[in-house]
C-alpha cells in the first residue's frame, strides 16, 4: 500500500467498491487505497457460506445504479452477488486499488498535519498510511465473532453446532435431524435450504417474527429482457421495489394494524392456519423487528411438507441427545445451528482520535447518518434497516464525493461537522431485534433535527440528499492554515431514547 493517499477506503464490500466507483467518476485526480482485512473482497458474500445464503433485498435495489442486474432471479444467491460485485470491481479497475489482508487497528488525525495517520496490521506486522480523508465501508458487525451464546449443557451435546457465520467447509448433513436456535433473517434461509437434504429440520424459536413471501423472480422484467434496454428494465424494478417497501414501511409506522393484516393476509393458505397463528404471528408489529423475506413461499412450502417443524418455546438446556425445552419435551438433534445473530461492531473494531484524544462514538452525533460530529474528514457507510444496504450507501458516496469537490474547488484541507447543543438523541438503528439492542448504545447517535438525522425512508432521503448543502453545520480550514484546535461538537447522552427501549426483546435474528 502507497505511504500516502488522498482517500483511504476500509472495507471492500458493497459499500467500498461502490465508494470507490464514485471517486472514480467524480474525483478522477485524487488518489485512494482500500484497505480490506480479509484475503479477499466481498464482505458480507464472501463471508457467508451457510446453505442458500441469499439477499433479502431485491437486486434491483441491492445492486449498483451504473451496473444494472442481469441475473434472473430478483432475490438472488449469495455466490452470484459475490460474482457481480466482483465483476463490478474488476471491470472499473477498482481491485488494482485494493490492497488484502489489510486490517485497520486505529485512525489518528493530526490538526496540524491536516492529515489522518492509519495503523493497519499487515499479516502480523505494522504498517502506517496517511490520508487527507478516511472512508469507513466495513460494515458494523463483527467479522471474527457471531453471537454464540453459551447454552447451559453445551458441552454434553453429542452433536455438532454450528454458527451460520462460520460455516464448515466440510459441512455434511444428509439424512439428519437438525434444530436450528433462532427465527430471523438467517433462520429463515438456512431451514428451507437444508431441509432439501436432511431428515428433518426443526426450527425453535423463543417467540414468533415477522415472514413475508416475496417473488423470487419479476415475471415481468425477464419477459421483456430481449426487448428492453437493461438499464430500462433495471430503473422499473429498482421503483417498483422502493415504493413497495416505502409503502409498507409507512404504513406498518402509521397503521401498524393494517400492515400486519397485510403480511398475515400473504401467509394465509400457504400453511395451515392453526400454524400460521402459533407460531408467524408475532407479538409486535411489522417493522419493530427486521421483517424476514421468504422467496417464493420456500420457507412455508417446507413446513407445509413436513420437512420442517417450527417449535415455539425456551431452552432450559443442552443434553446429549439434542435441546430440552423449559416444558421438559426433549428436541433430538444430530446437528444443532445457532443462528442467533450478530455482534455489532463500529467502525470496524478499529478506534480513533483527534489531535490524541479518543473518540467515544457512544456520546457522538452522527452528521446525517455518515459523519461523527468533531471528526474531521471522516466518514462511514451506514445503511438502511428497512430497505436494501446499497440504496443508502450510493447516497453517501455520492455526498462525499460532493463534498471532497467543494473541499478541492475552494482549497480546503479540514472540514468537521460540528453538532449544535440542546438537541435530544436517538439510537442511529432504531430497531428493537436482539442484536441490535444488545450492542447499539456503542455507536453514534442521531439529533431531533436536520442535518444531524438518518430518516428510514430512502424516498425521504434522496429528496434531503438532492437539496443538500455540504456547508450545512460544516466548519472548513484552508489547506496549510495553522490550525491547532478544532471547534467543539455538542456531545449526545450515553442512554439515547429509542422507539423499543420499553419493549421486550423477543427475538434474535442475523442478517444476511
Amino acid at each position: 500500500m502507497p505511504e500516502q493517499v488522498d482517500v483511504l477506503i476500509i472495507g471492500a464490500g458493497i459499500s467500498g467498491v461502490g465508494m470507490a466507483y464514485r471517486l472514480q467518476e467524480r474525483l478522477p485526480k485524487l488518489t485512494y487505497a482500500i484497505a480490506e482485512a480479509r484475503a479477499v473482497s466481498g464482505g458480507t458474500w464472501d463471508l457467508f457460506r451457510y446453505p442458500g445464503v441469499r439477499s433479502d433485498s431485491d437486486m434491483f435495489t441491492l445492486s449498483y445504479p451504473f451496473k444494472p442486474w442481469e441475473g434472473k432471479d430478483a432475490i438472488a444467491e449469495g455466490g452470484d452477488i459475490l460474482d457481480y460485485l466482483r465483476e463490478t470491481a474488476d471491470e472499473n479497475g477498482i481491485s488494482d486499488h485494493i490492497y488484502y489482508q489489510h486490517k485497520v487497528v486505529d485512525a489518528n488525525w493530526s490538526t496540524p498535519d491536516q492529515a489522518w495517520t492509519v495503523t493497519l496490521d499487515v499479516k502480523g506486522k505494522k504498517h502506517t498510511v496517511k490520508a487527507n480523508y478516511v472512508h469507513l465501508a466495513a460494515g458494523y458487525y463483527d467479522y471474527d465473532k457471531g453471537n454464540d451464546p453459551e447454552f447451559v449443557g453445551r458441552a454434553d451435546f453429542k452433536g455438532q453446532i454450528w454458527h451460520p457465520q462460520f460455516w464448515p467447509e466440510d459441512a455434511e448433513y444428509a439424512g439428519k435431524k437438525v434444530v436450528v436456535i433462532g427465527s430471523g433473517a438467517t433462520a429463515a434461509t438456512v431451514v428451507p435450504a437444508m431441509a432439501e437434504e436432511a431428515e428433518h429440520v426443526t426450527m425453535l424459536q423463543r417467540t414468533p417474527s415477522w415472514m413475508i413471501p416475496v417473488p423470487r423472480r419479476d415475471k415481468l422484467i425477464n419477459r421483456l429482457r430481449p426487448y428492453a434496454p437493461s438499464i430500462v428494465l433495471h430503473r422499473y424494478g429498482r421503483a417498483k421495489s422502493i415504493v413497495q417497501n416505502t409503502f409498507i414501511y409507512q404504513l406498518s409506522r402509521i397503521r401498524p394494524e393494517a400492515a400486519n393484516n397485510i403480511v398475515a393476509g400473504l401467509q394465509k393458505g400457504r400453511i395451515p392456519e392453526d400454524v400460521r397463528k402459533e407460531h408467524f404471528t408475532p407479538s409486535y408489529n411489522v417493522w419493530d423487528q427486521r421483517l424476514c423475506a421468504v422467496p417464493s413461499g420456500d420457507f412455508f412450502r417446507a413446513v407445509k411438507s413436513g420437512k420442517v417443524s417450527v417449535v415455539t418455546n425456551t431452552i432450559d438446556r443442552f443434553v446429549p441427545e439434542g435441546i430440552k425445552l423449559s416444558d421438559g419435551e426433549v428436541l433430538e438433534a444430530d446437528i444443532i445451528i445457532t443462528a442467533t445473530g450478530l455482534i455489532l461492531k463500529p467502525l470496524g473494531g478499529a478506534t480513533m482520535s483527534v489531535d490524541g484524544k479518543p473518540v467515544d462514538l457512544a456520546t457522538a452525533f452522527a452528521y446525517r447518518g455518515l459523519m461523527i460530529g468533531g471528526v474531521p474528514n471522516a466518514s462511514m457507510t451506514v445503511g438502511y434497516i428497512n430497505s436494501s444496504w446499497t440504496l443508502r450507501a450510493d447516497l453517501v458516496s455520492k455526498f462525499v464525493t460532493s463534498l471532497l469537490k467543494h473541499m478541492q474547488d475552494k482549497g480546503y484541507g479540514i472540514a468537521v461537522p460540528v453538532a449544535p447543543d440542546g438537541m435530544s438523541s436517538r439510537p442511529i438503528l432504531d430497531l428493537a431485534s436482539g442484536y441490535i439492542q444488545r450492542y447499539i448504545q456503542a455507536f453514534p447517535k442521531v439529533g431531533s433535527r436536520a442535518p444531524w438525522v438518518m430518516p428510514q425512508s430512502y424516498v425521504r432521503d434522496m429528496i434531503d440528499f438532492g437539496r443538500a448543502k455540504v456547508t450545512d453545520d460544516m466548519t472548513f480550514y484552508k489547506l496549510g492554515d495553522a490550525i491547532t484546535k478544532l471547534p467543539e461538537s455538542a456531545q449526545a447522552p450515553a442512554e439515547s431514547a429509542s422507539a423499543f427501549a420499553d419493549s421486550p426483546v423477543v427475538a434474535v435474528e442475523a442478517a444476511s
